[in-house]
C-alpha cells in the first residue's frame, strides 16, 4: 500500500504531557498501526486509527519505524522532529568523541570569547571556557561541576552564545529560591545590558527575556510556561537539577519532562547528579536527551565496570572538580560514641517495636521507621511530643536516680532528666574547643527539636539558628558572619544545604546526625568548602555516630553512594568523602556536670 494524494499514512506528534508520542493513521493502514504499536513495550491503542508510545522508547528504537510500509507517507510534527534530530545529532557527536574522532562544529576553549556576542563582559576562567566549549559542541548538555565552579556563569554564557547565533531569544530558569539572587547577580555582572528578568512569584512580565521559577511552582504554572516557551525559540536551564531526579515518577520531574521538548536547547546544572545511584542519572540525562540519555546510562553501568561506565558517559557532561579549583583538602573525621545504659535500653526496645510492626514492606512506613530510629539514636526523648515540635528537651543536672517499675514511656519522658545525649555531649565539647581557638562552628542536625535543644545548651556562644520556621533567616546568617560573639550556627541540610556560602568565616562543621540522602550531605559540605578559600585553610568536618545503631547503617549507605558517584564522575575527591577517618571521641566519660564545668571554663577564658 502507498499513501495517496496529500494524505499522510502516519503522523507522529506529542501528547499533552509531551512524554508520549501519538501515532495517527488512515483507515487503510489501521492494521499496520496495530503491528507497529505492538513492537513497543509501552505501545497501546487509543482507537482504531491512533496509538501512543512513550517518547523514551520511541527514541531508543527509531529503527522500528523503518517497517512502516509507506515511508513517504510519514509526517512528524515540527516540535517532535526538532527534538528527535537534536538527540540523534548529539548521540552521533558522542560516538565520534568516544572513537577519538573530531566532529564538525566542535568548539574549542579558544573559540568561546568570540562566540559570546558583543554584549558579554563577564570574566571566564580557563576551566569555565573549557566547559562552555564542550557544552556548545552539543545541542543539549549537562554541567556537573562542583559548587563554586561558576555553573551559573557557564550556563549564561551558553545562552549568550546561542542568542548571538540567532538560535534562541529567551531563557527559562528553573531553580530553588535560594538561587534567585545568583541569577540576578550574574545577568547584571556578565552582560553590558542586563537581561530583563521576571521571577515568577507574582504577575507575569510578558516582555521578560529571562523567566525564573522555583520547582515548587512548576506544576501549577505548567500551561502558562508551556505557552511562553512556544512563543519564541527558547532555552531551558534546570539549576540544582537533582531536585527532579525522580523523573516522570515525581511531581517536579514530570513537569520538567513536559516542558523540556518545548525548548530549542536544554541544559542541566548540578554538582550531585547521582545521589542515590544510576537511576537518578538516568532521569537527569533522560530530560536532556530523551531515549538516548537513559539508554546510555543503563548500558554503561550494566556490566558493573564503573571505570568503563565513566568513559562512556564522560562525553555527555562536563565537570570541574574541587581538585581543579585548587581547593585545599577537607579533613573528615567520624567519631563513634556509646549510648549510656538507659538510652541503650530504650533504643533496643524501640527497635524491637519497629521490628514487630505490621507494615514492614510499605516504603513510607519504612521511611518513618528510619526517621524514628535516627531520632532515638540521638535522643529517644525527641520522639515524644513536646509543647510544640520546636520545644527544646529540658536537661536537668545533676542526674537523678531512676524510680523502680517505670514503664518505657515514662523512662523516655524523663530521659533528659537522667542522661545527656552522648551526641550532644560530644558536639558541645567540639564547639567549646573550637570557640576557645576563635574558630566558628557550623552544626548540622536533621530534627528541629534537636536544633532548639542545642541552641539552649550553647547559649553562651550566642548561637544563630536557621530552620524552615525561622522568620529572620538573613539576620541569623548575618550575625554568624559578622558578630564575633556568635560562634555557632545550627541548621539542618534541608534548609541550608544549598545556596549559601559560609567559607569566609567558618571552617569547622559537626554533623550531629545524617540521613540517607548522599546529595544533601555533599551539598551541605560545600557550604564551608568552596572556591575562595586561602590555600592554607584548614577545613575540618566531624560526623558523630552512635555505635550499634542506625547511624552505622547510614554511614555504610552513604559510603556506597558516594563511592558510586565518585567513580561514575571520575572524581577521586568524591570517593575520598566516602571513606571517613575514624577518630576518638573527646567527650567520652564526661559527666553532665563536667560538660557544664567545661562550658563555664571555656566561656570564662
Amino acid at each position: 500500500m502507498t499513501g495517496t494524494g496529500h494524505e499522510k499514512s502516519l503522523r507522529l506528534g506529542f501528547d499533552e504531557t509531551r512524554t508520549r508520542v501519538v501515532l495517527r493513521t488512515t483507515d487503510a493502514f489501521q492494521q499496520e498501526l496495530v503491528q507497529l504499536a505492538a513492537r513497543f513495550r509501552t505501545g497501546g491503542q487509543l482507537g482504531p486509527d491512533s496509538a501512543s508510545v512513550s517518547l523514551d522508547e520511541l527514541l531508543a528504537d527509531l529503527g522500528a519505524l523503518s517497517s512502516w510500509p509507506d515511508p513517504a507517507g510519514v509526517e512528524w510534527a515540527d516540535d517532535l522532529r526538532e527534538l528527535v534530530s537534536g538527540v540523534v545529532r548529539d548521540a552521533h557527536t558522542v560516538q565520534e568523541r568516544l572513537a577519538g574522532r573530531e566532529t564538525p562544529g566542535e568548539v574549542t576553549p579558544d573559540d568561546v570569547p568570540m562566540l559570546l556576542g558583543d554584549t558579554w563582559k563577564g570574566e571566564l576562567s580557563e576551566f569555565q571556557r573549557r566547559d562552555i566549549a564542550k557544552l556548545l559542541s552539543l545541542q543539549h548538555g549537562a554541567n556537573f561541576s562542583v559548587p563554586g565552579a561558576g555553573k551559573t556563569r557557564v550556563a549564561l554564557a551558553v545562552y549568550a552564545a546561542q542568542k548571538a547565533a540567532g538560535r534562541v531569544s529567551r531563557l527559562l530558569v528553573v531553580c530553588p529560591k535560594s538561587a534567585y539572587e545568583s541569577w540576578r547577580y550574574e545577568t547584571a555582572e556578565c552582560l553590558i545590558h542586563p537581561l530583563r528578568i521576571n521571577v515568577l512569584d507574582g504577575s507575569m512580565d510578558q516582555w521578560a527575556e529571562v523567566l525564573v521559577v522555583n520547582y515548587e511552582r512548576l506544576d501549577r504554572s505548567l500551561s502558562m510556561l508551556a505557552g511562553w516557551l512556544k512563543t519564541a525559540p527558547s532555552m531551558i536551564i534546570l539549576d540544582e537539577a537533582h531536585r527532579m531526579k525522580l523523573g516522570a515518577r515525581g511531581t517536579y520531574g514530570a513537569a520538567c519532562m513536559a516542558l523540556g521538548p518545548l525548548a530549542t536547547r536544554r541544559l542541566i546544572l548540578t554538582g550531585t547528579p547521582a545521589p542515590n545511584g544510576s537511576r537518578d542519572l538516568e532521569n537527569l540525562l533522560g530530560f536532556v536527551w530523551p531515549g538516548h540519555g537513559q539508554r546510555t546510562v543503563v548500558q554503561a553501568v550494566a556490566g558493573g565496570d564503573l571505570a568503563h561506565a565513566s568513559t562512556v558517559l564522560r562525553p555527555l557532561f562536563t565537570r570541574t572538580t574541587k581538585h581543579e579549583l585548587g581547593l585545599p583538602p577537607v579533613q573528615l573525621g567520624l567519631r563513634y560514641v556509646d549510648m549510656p545504659p538507659l538510652h541503650d535500653e530504650i533504643y533496643t526496645a524501640i527497635v524491637g517495636g519497629e521490628r514487630s510492626g505490621a507494615a514492614r514492606e510499605d516504603l513510607s512506613s519504612l521511611g518513618r521507621t528510619a526517621l524514628r530510629l535516627l531520632m532515638a539514636a540521638t535522643s529517644p526523648a525527641l520522639l515524644l511530643e513536646g509543647g510544640s515540635r520546636y520545644e527544646p528537651l529540658a536537661y536537668q543536672l545533676p542526674p537523678m536516680e531512676i524510680p523502680e517499675g517505670s514503664s518505657l514511656y515514662s523512662l523516655m519522658q524523663n530521659l533528659p532528666d537522667y542522661e545527656l545525649s552522648p551526641k550532644y555531649q560530644e558536639a558541645v565539647a567540639i564547639i567549646a574547643e573550637n570557640a576557645a581557638r576563635g574558630r566558628k562552628t557550623l552544626v548540622w542536625t536533621t530534627f528541629v527539636r534537636s536544633l532548639t535543644t542545642l541552641e539552649r545548651m550553647l547559649e553562651k556562644y550566642s548561637p544563630a539558628v536557621v530552620y524552615g520556621g525561622t522568620p529572620d533567616r538573613e539576620e541569623q546568617l548575618r550575625r554568624f558572619r559578622e558578630d564575633p560573639a556568635c560562634m555557632v550556627l545550627i541548621s539542618n541540610p534541608a534548609t541550608l544545604g544549598e545556596g549559601i556560602s559560609l567559607h569566609h568565616v567558618c571552617h569547622d562543621a559537626v554533623y550531629v546526625d545524617r540521613d540517607f540522602m548522599a546529595g544533601r550531605f555533599l551539598q551541605s559540605l560545600d557550604r564551608i568548602h568552596r572556591l575562595g578559600l586561602a590555600p592554607d585553610t584548614e577545613t575540618r568536618v566531624t560526623v558523630l555516630a552512635v555505635r550499634n545503631s542506625i547511624d552505622e547503617v547510614v554511614a555504610a549507605s552513604l559510603e556506597r553512594k558516594l563511592e558510586f558517584m565518585g567513580r561514575i564522575l571520575d572524581d577521586p575527591t568524591v570517593q575520598q568523602l566516602a571513606d571517613l577517618e575514624e577518630e576518638p571521641a573527646v567527650a567520652a566519660g564526661l559527666a553532665p556536670t563536667d560538660v557544664e564545668a567545661l562550658l563555664s571554663h571555656m566561656g570564662g577564658s
